[in-house]
């Protein structure tokens, strides 16, 4: 398997409140109005947005309703981006669960939370390269 991440499906309770929310954040989609999935570029990614329930079905999962123990994150050029994301976040209707500011690790980041409750951390880190086409090198 090569060492890489094709498509982030999210799992969602109302999915025209979620693409609502993601195309309030500057996302766009080739989806109908009227499709079960809707999918979004993200760099050299895909992020999908589809039905929950229809979604642990098709995982062979059982849904207990709970975090799933993955937190998203967006990486940024400079800590005033990182509150840029923010701002536009919580004017979209996210909640805001971790305000920007100075981290342990030398950066600067903060935490959304999604209209389904999906964490994103927008982050600066001076320690890795943000890329013309979005992608993030670690190290030097």
């Amino acid at each position: 398997m090569e060492q890489r991440l094709s498509l982030v499906t999210l799992g969602v309770s109302d999915l025209a409140r979620a693409r609502a929310f993601y195309e309030a954040m500057g996302w766009t989609t080739g989806a109908a109005p009227d499709d079960d999935v809707v999918f979004f570029q993200a760099g050299g990614a895909i992020v999908a947005l589809w039905g929950r329930g229809q979604l642990a079905e098709d995982s062979a999962i059982e849904d207990s309703g709970g975090w799933g123990g993955v937190t998203f994150a967006y990486n940024t050029r400079s800590p005033a981006e990182v509150d840029a994301v923010m701002a536009e976040a919580e004017a979209a209707g996210a909640t805001i669960a971790r305000r920007a500011g100075e981290t342990f690790w030398g950066g600067y980041s903060g935490v959304f939370h999604d209209p389904d409750g999906h964490p994103w951390e927008i982050a600066h880190n001076p320690h890795w390269t943000l890329e013309d086409d979005g992608s993030v090198k670690l190290g030097p």
